[in-house]
C-alpha cells in the first residue's frame, strides 16, 4: 500500500507554526489541516490566535472554526474528520500539511489510530467529576494510581478529563486503557510523516507568549470573551476550559482584577507550552528547527521527505 504524505508542522503556542505552515503549503501547493482543539469553535478568534483570511494567504484551512463552544468535541471527532479532509486534499492532488499544538490530535491521525464507540457510564464520571473539582486533580490522580498504576504512570496529572476516562474506563472493563489501546486501536497507519516543530529556547519562547498575550488583550480579547461568559452556563466542557478566556471569567464575575487575569493568563499559558514542548520534544521523530532558519531547514526536510517513497 502506497501510504499518503503528512508534513506535520507542531509545536508550542507562540511559537510561529502557523506562520510556517502556510508558507509550506504555499511552496509545496498544499491544504492545512488545523489540529488545534480550541480553532475548532466559532467566535474564539483573539484568544486562540486562530489565523485570519489575510494571515491564512489564499491557503484552504479545514477543521478551523466550525463548530459552537456549547459543542464537546473529543480526539475522536477530530481523527474521522481529520481523515475526511486528507481524502479530500489529496483527491485534488494537494498536499496534506497538519499544523497545531495539540499533540495527542497530531499524533492520533498521524498513527491512523481507530476510536471504536465506548459506553459511557455517567454516574462515574459525575462522581469522579465532583471529585477533581471539590478536592482538586492530585486527589483525582491519587485515586488513579490506586485503580491502575499503568495509566497512572503514561498520564500527566493535570490532564483531567483523561485521568477520569482511565479510572471510569478500568472500572468498566477491569483492564488498563492502555492495555486496551496497545492491543486494539494501533494499525499500520494509511500515512506517512514528516514532523517538525520550531524549538526555541523556553525563556524565549515564554517572552514571546507574554507578548502575544498582551497584543490579544490590545486587539479584544476581554470583549471576545465577554461574549463567552454571557452564554457560560450553555458552553461545551472543551471551549469552558480555553486558555484566555476562562481567566477573565474570574474578572467578569469580580474575583480579580484584568491586571490579575492578564497574569494569570500568561502563567497559564506558559505552563501549557511546557507541557507541549514535553510532548513533542519526546516524539523520536520530530525534527527540531531553529527559528532563525525555519523555513530553509523545513524545505530541505520536506524536498527529501517528498522526494522518498
Amino acid at each position: 500500500m502506497t501510504k499518503a504524505p503528512l508534513i506535520i508542522v507542531a509545536g508550542a503556542t507562540a511559537s510561529g507554526k502557523t506562520a510556517l505552515a502556510i508558507s509550506l503549503a504555499k511552496e509545496y501547493d498544499g491544504e492545512i489541516i488545523s489540529a488545534d482543539s480550541m480553532q475548532i469553535y466559532r467566535g474564539m478568534d483573539i484568544g486562540t490566535a486562530k489565523p485570519d483570511l489575510e494571515e491564512q494567504c489564499g491557503i484552504r484551512h479545514h477543521l478551523m472554526d466550525f463548530a459552537e463552544p456549547e459543542e464537546n468535541f473529543s480526539v475522536a471527532d477530530f481523527v474521522a474528520l481529520a481523515h475526511k479532509a486528507a481524502e479530500d486534499i489529496l483527491s485534488r492532488n494537494k498536499r496534506v500539511i497538519v499544523a497545531g499544538g495539540t499533540g495527542l490530535y497530531i499524533d492520533s491521525f498521524a498513527k491512523d489510530i481507530d476510536f471504536d464507540e465506548e459506553e459511557q457510564d455517567e454516574k462515574i464520571r459525575a462522581e469522579l467529576s465532583e471529585l477533581a473539582e471539590k478536592e482538586g486533580a492530585e486527589a483525582l490522580f491519587e485515586r488513579l494510581k490506586l485503580t491502575d498504576p499503568l495509566a497512572a504512570s503514561k498520564l500527566h496529572p493535570n490532564n483531567i478529563k483523561r485521568v477520569i476516562r482511565a479510572i471510569e474506563f478500568y472500572m468498566q472493563h477491569g483492564e488498563s486503557i492502555i492495555i486496551h489501546q496497545e492491543r486494539t486501536k494501533q494499525k499500520d497507519s494509511r500515512y506517512r510523516a514528516l514532523y517538525m516543530m520550531i524549538d526555541y529556547p523556553r525563556e524565549e519562547l515564554y517572552s514571546r507568549i507574554n507578548r502575544r498575550v498582551d497584543i490579544m488583550l490590545e486587539k479584544g480579547l476581554v470583549s471576545e470573551a465577554k461574549a463567552l461568559w454571557d452564554k457560560r452556563d450553555k458552553l461545551g466542557k472543551t471551549a469552558s476550559q480555553a486558555i484566555g478566556y476562562k481567566e477573565l471569567f474570574d474578572y467578569f464575575d469580580g474575583r480579580c482584577t484584568i491586571e490579575e487575569a492578564a497574569e494569570e493568563i500568561k502563567q497559564r499559558t506558559r505552563r501549557y507550552a511546557k507541557r507541549q514542548l514535553t510532548w513533542f520534544r519526546a516524539n523520536p521523530q520530530m525534527h527540531k528547527l531553529s527559528p532563525d532558519n525555519a523555513f530553509m531547514q523545513a524545505k530541505e526536510l520536506c524536498d527529501d521527505f517528498l522526494n522518498t517513497k
